[in-house]
């Protein structure tokens, strides 16, 4: 955490105050948040890129989240993995089940700014390729968020996905599995994409 001094200067009568540089930015930067839900914990270390790459505090267990915290953010990157292939939906295995079903239903999200990630084994499950972020996509979307984030599916070797619209991803999808290496290169590049989006 960083702590911002003022010193306060007298001087034939007036008074001027020094903040420290980078003081001012406290009060204006944006209340942000991603939230993840993991198995295995590969999801967990995308989050981690990902917040990482936005600059926006640690990612967290959605779990965990308030729905004041939801509701307040000015946006928000969520992402799953997925676990139940080819379900029509919970289709993470995971607290996304629950939540996307018992909790957003009941919160106000509208015109909401949403980027979603997801994570899955593309050699294994090539026929169900990140379907959960699919169901992501969909749910909020539901709710009247609006997505950003849409990236190409070239560099994938899978043979079909529920997180593909229009021949496109619904986001940034990750193979902790087989293309490791290539997830926080692509974390990046999406953040990038995202400010260019006027996600941010």
């Amino acid at each position: 955490m960083k702590l911002s001094v003022a010193v306060i200067l007298s001087a034939a009568g007036v008074a001027q105050a020094w903040v420290t540089p980078g003081a001012a930015r406290s009060s204006t930067a944006l209340n942000a948040g991603v939230y993840y839900s993991t198995s295995t914990g590969n999801t967990e270390t995308i989050a981690g890129y990902i917040a990482e790459a936005a600059g926006c505090g640690d990612a967290e267990e959605i779990g965990d989240a308030s729905d004041d915290a939801i509701t307040g953010a000015d946006y928000l990157i969520v992402g799953a993995p997925t676990w139940h292939t080819d379900a029509e939906e919970q289709r993470s295995g995971t607290t996304w089940d629950e939540w996307l079903y018992e909790t957003l239903p009941n919160l106000d999200l509208d015109g909401k700014k949403v980027a979603i990630f997801g994570c899955g084994d593309q050699e294994s499950y090539a026929d169900y390729y990140c379907d959960a972020a699919g169901e992501l996509y969909d749910q909020f979307k539901a709710k009247g968020a609006t997505i950003y984030g849409m990236t190409s599916t070239d560099g994938y070797n899978h043979a079909g996905s529920k997180a593909e619209v229009d021949g496109k991803f619904v986001g940034l999808m990750c193979d902790e599995d087989n293309q490791y290496d290539e997830s926080e290169p692509r974390a990046q590049a999406w953040i990038e994409q995202l400010k260019g989006e006027g996600f941010f």
